[in-house]
């Protein structure tokens, strides 16, 4: 087969597999069709098809496929991630700064501190630091893939359960914006390179100054152009990021903050987020599980990753009913919202890709993080469905 049929088959896969297994099982319950993507992408990959079937795995995942798939992912969480940094009302949360960022600071600081323990625990075994990571680097990066929220995965889980735009919807909604900003200072953080600090300071200058002058056009522009103007600004911002040392995907989330959501509307970021998660995102998913590795071997791998759920979820449930209890929440509220916020799928993805990218943690923890994250998204719907109807019922 030519390359170009090659490409086109593994996109047959990648498209074809996942929505088979979600619509015939019908998992969308407890594995929504994200889920099963990404699954679906851990048994395509090196770990599962490539140990099942070797010669079938080098047939249709050539270096020259595997390099055209991971252009269209990076292209594809770019804009997601734009989206993300679009939604984020950082005004609302200002104006209620006080229950906010007691929620959000907890939520955030528990599992980060569940997470960097277990990291110290790992890390007194082989294996799992990446080549080029300081201890401290790697204890925080894993702490900080524990606390995070996706954003991006909350919201479509706050559509489907209905409370999006309700007043607790959005109260979830401003907590987990404040831990999503949370991640990208950390990310920023663990990569600072002291060897290219003055482009990183100059990054952030010039970052400065051009939102500004884009913020100027933006606003006299009219809403057709600016979501091509965006997408100009999204490319600009994610090369000049990556160009500095820190990660394209800062720059992407960076060029999507400081956009205000008003110059958009809201059905049509709705339905962009939608487009890219139906006609993109897939191909993440499969990258993402092209990374997966078991040499540590499987029952260490999924023994960490039982302890990084352990800590990811306790921490967070933790963290939030300390917050209710200094709040005042209604009884219930605390469990609904410290669930909402376990949802991880693809940021924590995301951010663990970056951490394995740049060799602070190796593949084997990456597998675990990997992990660790379905099995918290998983949980999402289940546990939160039945609490959400005995709390709606109790409301007068």
């Amino acid at each position: 087969m030519s390359p170009t049929e090659v490409f086109l088959l593994a996109l047959l896969i990648v498209f074809t597999a996942p929505y088979l297994v979600w619509r015939v099982a019908r998992t969308d319950y407890w594995a929504p069709l994200v889920v099963v993507q990404i699954v679906g992408g851990i048994l395509l990959g090196p770990g599962v098809l490539g140990t099942a079937a070797p010669s079938y795995y080098a047939t249709i995942f050539t270096p020259a496929t595997i390099g055209s798939l991971n252009g269209i992912a990076a292209w594809a969480v770019m804009m997601f991630v734009w989206v993300a940094g679009i939604e984020l009302d950082l005004g609302e949360a200002w104006q209620r700064r006080r229950e906010t960022g007691t929620t959000a600071g907890l939520a955030l600081v528990m599992p980060l501190i569940a997470g960097s323990l277990a990291a110290i625990v790992m890390l007194q075994f082989p294996g799992w630091r990446g080549p080029a990571g300081a201890t401290w680097q790697v204890v925080l990066g894993i702490g900080m893939a524990c606390a995070v929220t996706a954003l991006p995965i909350l919201v479509l889980f706050l559509e489907k359960l209905d409370i999006l735009r309700t007043p607790f919807g959005q109260r979830v909604l401003r907590y987990a914006s404040l831990d999503d900003v949370a991640i990208w200072g950390v990310l920023a953080l663990i990569l600072l390179d002291w060897n290219r600090v003055g482009r990183q300071a100059g990054f952030f200058i010039g970052f400065a100054v051009a939102t500004v002058v884009f913020r100027w056009i933006m606003a006299r522009s009219t809403e057709r152009d600016r979501w091509y103007l965006s997408l100009i600004w999204l490319a600009g911002c994610g090369f000049a990021a990556d160009w500095a040392g820190l990660h394209y995907m800062v720059g992407a989330f960076l060029s999507g903050a400081v956009l205000d959501a008003k110059w958009f509307d809201r059905e049509a970021i709705d339905r962009f987020r939608h487009f890219v998660l139906l006609a993109v995102m897939p191909v993440f998913f499969l990258s993402t599980g092209l990374k997966t590795q078991w040499n540590v071997g499987g029952v260490s791998v999924f023994a960490a990753a039982a302890l990084l759920l352990a800590a990811s979820v306790g921490g967070k449930l933790i963290g939030v009913h300390i917050a209710g209890r200094l709040l005042k929440w209604r009884p219930g509220e605390a469990s609904i919202i410290g669930w909402l916020l376990q949802t991880k799928a693809l940021i924590m993805i995301i951010f663990a890709n970056i951490l394995l990218d740049r060799a602070i943690i190796t593949n084997e923890i990456f597998t675990a993080l990997l992990l660790m994250a379905l099995g918290s998204t998983m949980l999402t719907i289940p546990v939160v469905t039945p609490r959400l109807a005995r709390y709606f019922r109790a409301t007068p």
